[in-house]
């Protein structure tokens, strides 16, 4: 069984056991969390497709862990113009580790 899931932004696939790092998100190490967008869930040969969620449909899981990424260097020049610009950035994330797909 898996399951579409949308927060922050983006999709994922998951499937209960998965660890996911999804951008950061309230709460503390330990604590209990749920995702309620889920646009799709498949089980065997059965799919169940929101429009555009499904309603009741839940995503339990923990979170693992509240970091921050790799840092990534963003630079910008304009030949001959004497302009260099040199940025960092560390983004936020949240390594939640999913325990269950639940269906109404």
């Amino acid at each position: 069984m898996y399951a579409i899931v949308q927060t922050g932004g983006k999709q994922y696939r998951v499937q209960p056991g998965d660890v996911l790092h999804v951008e950061r998100l309230a709460g503390e190490v330990g604590d209990d969390i749920t995702l309620d967008q889920v646009l799709l869930v498949a089980a065997e040969d059965e799919f169940q497709v929101g429009r555009p969620l499904i309603d009741g449909a839940l995503i339990r899981g923990q979170i693992l862990r509240q970091g921050r990424a790799r840092k990534i260097l963003v630079f910008k020049k304009k030949r001959r113009k004497d302009y260099r610009r040199l940025q960092g950035h560390r983004q936020q994330y949240t390594a939640l580790q999913v325990k269950e797909i639940r269906l109404a």
